[in-house]
């Protein structure tokens, strides 16, 4: 079936410039359509992956993993963190104090989510300290006043390093019915390009103990997991192995819904550009049935110089196969520049028109990130490559029932 002669034959009809122009119109709307399938699914699998790539390498670099709470705060982290960490998925631990309050500066008032923190064991717990503009995170260990922002925060704040805010915590203290006021002085801006920015703080734990309804206490303590996608399991091993009334919670519970619903769309969007791949393929098929038609006559020369059957189905799976080979080549080239390309390009846009597409209050992240993956990469180009052989099977078995005597009688 595949020789020199069906070979040679097959590519000079997938090439050839003489002819009908319609099926030459025909066929290369087909290279055209095959192109822009591989190209955008291979984009759009990319921005996928990038999106769960922000998720996993920043938002829960930030964000607990995994947390373990007391109703009453936690007296003694020091002895929880110690049994945590015997566990063999646990890396890392770091005591904190959670606040739900206000901060002001002047008339701008936003609310945040307050963290008090030591710094010294918080960075082995996340990666807090990689997002820092100016690596102040030291200044929290003896500063009681000191306070990192988000930067979306800041910026609602209208406010930079050196400013006082106003920290307000709502009926603080245990008996207390008035709030508790605090003065802070920024040290730094926390800038990950995600959700975090939009309303998280962190300061001394210390400091931040005293204005909570348990003082000399801890809200909870975070947990760096060793592998996130066994969070639930690990997260219910580690409480089993503590007191009652110590419970843990994990990253599924508090992100997992993004978590999921970018896998969801990452699915969906993958299946519905493999139709349209399956589309072009299609397309592929009315192309090769009008070129056996345009070609009868080749074909009924052919078979009276002795070509068979076989042969002719040769011709026309080479000539499927040439175009699918060469539509698929110029996809997979166009979708890895877009992909490592549309970052910046989105970046520069938004930049040039003084718009910007995403917002973290909206999305995830604030920017368009894309991450390639070669599994993607061969496994699109693979289901190209198939579609394109199985849509030539039947124009080929067709040209191959063409009969000689039939075809030349109207010549």
């Amino acid at each position: 079936m595949f020789n020199r002669f069906t070979l040679t034959l097959g590519r000079r009809y997938a090439t050839a410039r003489q002819g009908s122009h319609l099926v030459s119109f025909i066929s290369r709307m087909s290279v055209i359509g095959l192109v822009i399938s591989v190209a955008l699914l291979i984009l759009v699998m990319a921005i996928m992956n990038g999106f769960d790539r922000e998720l996993r390498e920043r938002i829960l670099q930030v964000m607990p993993q995994g947390t373990l709470y007391s109703r009453d705060g936690i007296h003694d982290p020091a002895a929880v963190m110690a049994q945590a960490l015997q566990h063999p998925e646990v890396e890392a631990a770091a005591p904190f104090v959670s606040l739900q309050g206000l901060l002001a500066k002047g008339k701008n008032v936003a609310p945040v989510g307050m963290f008090g923190i030591v710094p010294a064991l918080e960075v082995k717990a996340s990666g807090v300290d990689q997002y820092l503009i100016h690596n102040r995170l030291n200044e929290l260990t003896d500063n009681a006043h000191a306070v990192v922002l988000g930067s979306t925060l800041a910026n609602s704040l209208q406010t930079e390093v050196g400013d006082r805010l106003t920290l307000v915590i709502p009926r603080a203290g245990a008996g207390r019915s008035s709030p508790s006021i605090w003065t802070l002085e920024v040290v730094d801006i926390l800038a990950t390009g995600t959700e975090v920015d939009n309303n998280l703080a962190l300061m001394n734990m210390a400091a931040a103990s005293k204005l909570t309804a348990y003082p000399g206490s801890v809200s909870g303590v975070r947990l760096k997991l060793r592998d996130l996608f066994r969070a639930p399991t690990t997260m219910y091993e580690v409480t089993a192995n503590l007191a009652p009334n110590i419970y843990g919670r994990d990253w599924t519970r508090s992100h997992g819904n993004l978590y999921q619903a970018i896998h969801m769309s990452k699915k969906l969007v993958g299946l519905l550009l493999i139709l349209l791949i399956g589309i072009a393929a299609f397309n592929l098929v009315t192309t090769l049935i009008m070129v056996v038609v345009d070609k009868e006559s080749d074909i009924a020369i052919l078979r009276t110089q002795g070509a068979s059957s076989s042969d002719i189905v040769g011709i026309f799976l080479v000539q499927g196969g040439y175009i699918g080979v060469t539509g698929t080549f110029i996809g997979v080239v166009l979708g890895v520049v877009f992909s490592y390309t549309v970052t910046s390009a989105v970046a520069g846009l938004e930049h040039l028109i003084g718009f910007q597409f995403l917002h973290s209050d909206v999305y995830p992240v604030s920017y368009l990130p894309a991450e390639l993956l070669l599994s993607d990469v061969l496994y699109i180009a693979g289901a190209a490559l198939v579609l394109s052989f199985m849509a030539s099977v039947y124009p080929a078995w067709r040209a191959s029932r063409v009969l000689p005597a039939e075809a030349l009688r109207h010549e």
